[in-house]
């Protein structure tokens, strides 16, 4: 059974709580979690990028000079994709850049996600999370008493309130997001795991 100390906002332990063996304590498996990590970042992806070829340009409608006399190339069009102002070709079009991954090898990958970080040691559990101020001044406060503040921080919580927001929003290694929000990508993306205990509750609850 993982155990892992349950700490104040001081830094102080309150008590030892344990991790659920069926998430924390699995093997991780890297070929789902990579399969995860690769399906939403693609899924970042707008694949929106356009670009007009030779039926889409205007102008050309007329064979521009005569086959042949000229002493120069033929030319069917001026919008021909070697002539300036003519079409593009090869160039992007808009597509769905999106991949599917069934239910089970999505549940395994974040698993194996947070198996990892608790191999680490890189997951502390909180009582509870709370700032009396919407200043960016006591988020760094409590991330230097924790002594997380040189590191890229994910924080999970049950819920959010504006001071937090507030607070956490200038801080470019915080990553703030809710405990039903938890992601590969936030995982494996950064170096500790903050999550308060209620949070972890709900993580295992629908992990389990």
């Amino acid at each position: 059974m993982k155990k892992v100390e349950l700490l104040n906002l001081k830094g102080e332990k309150v008590k030892d709580i344990n991790l659920n063996e069926e998430i924390f304590g699995i093997t991780p498996n890297n070929a789902v979690l990579h399969d995860a990590i690769i399906l939403t970042m693609a899924s970042l992806r707008q694949g929106t990028h356009k670009t007009k070829n030779r039926s889409e340009v205007s102008g050309g409608g007329r064979k521009p000079w005569r086959q042949k006399g000229t002493g120069r190339a033929r030319q069917g069009s001026i919008r021909s994709v070697q002539w300036v102002g003519g079409g593009n070709y090869g160039t992007p079009v808009p597509r769905d850049y999106s991949i599917k991954q069934n239910r089970k090898e999505r549940r395994l990958a974040l698993k194996s996600a947070l198996a990892d970080k608790a191999n680490e040691k890189a997951i502390i559990v909180l009582d509870n999370f709370k700032v009396e101020t919407p200043k960016t001044k006591e988020m760094m406060n409590i991330l230097e008493t924790l002594k997380v503040a040189d590191k890229k921080v994910l924080l999970v919580v049950d819920a959010f309130d504006d001071n937090m927001i507030l607070a956490s929003r200038n801080i470019q290694n915080l990553v703030l997001i809710l405990a039903e929000e938890i992601n590969v990508l936030d995982v494996v993306g950064t170096d500790v795991m903050l999550v308060t205990e209620a949070a972890l509750k709900n993580i295992e609850e629908v992990l389990k």
